[in-house]
């Protein structure tokens, strides 16, 4: 099956992944844990708009994971002191689906949020899961691993992912048997802080 991009969220790990049929030289390039996907040195050159973005920022109040330009402006607003579900909301509403050819929706999470935010009813760190398609904007809290993609499984649905660090939870979104893997990004929940992993193909 060919999902597309997509996130899985949960309170303390979360992940993403780039499946691409149309660009597949990419790579994703850990930069003090600000996760960047672009394209390799040997891609062909393109002028398409969502081939290259931070695909995850941490924060003091929570990492955000996701599919395009997006992730940026939802970072921030956490930054500033919104509620982890307003953060999310507000970008995706502003920018909406991509418009593309395949009118692609964008999907983003964030990862460990303050237990403080009025967002969760978690007891410790949180996580909140979003997507923007043509049709709908869905926000929601989630309590166990969430997935949602681009394509196929495009609102969120509940998802076994056993990963408890960064690396693991990288390696086993990557290693998942949807089709045309490029590369992938796991965050998780370390102590105070966050931890960062890449895994490129």
């Amino acid at each position: 099956m060919y999902v597309g991009r997509f996130v899985v969220v949960s309170p303390e790990v979360g992940a993403y992944r780039v499946s691409s049929r149309s660009f597949p030289n990419r790579k994703a390039v850990d930069r003090d844990g600000t996760v960047t996907v672009g394209p390799t040195e040997d891609a062909p050159e393109t002028d398409n708009p969502y081939i290259s973005y931070n695909a995850v920022q941490v924060t003091d109040r929570g990492a955000v994971v996701g599919n395009g330009s997006h992730v940026d402006p939802i970072a921030e607003k956490l930054e500033l002191g919104y509620p982890a579900r307003d953060a999310l909301a507000e970008p995706l509403l502003a920018l909406d689906f991509e418009k593309d050819d395949y009118d692609t929706p964008r999907v983003a999470g964030i990862v460990g949020v303050d237990p403080e935010d009025p967002s969760t009813n978690a007891d410790g760190p949180g996580a909140v899961i979003g997507t923007v398609r043509r049709d709908a904007l869905l926000v929601e809290e989630v309590t166990e691993p969430t997935l949602v993609a681009t394509y196929e499984k495009d609102s969120p649905e509940s998802f076994a992912l056993d990963a408890r660090d960064a690396e693991s939870a990288a390696r086993q979104v990557y290693d998942l048997e949807f089709e045309h893997a490029v590369c992938s990004a796991g965050v998780a929940v370390e102590g105070e802080a966050f931890g960062v992993a890449v895994h490129n193909g």
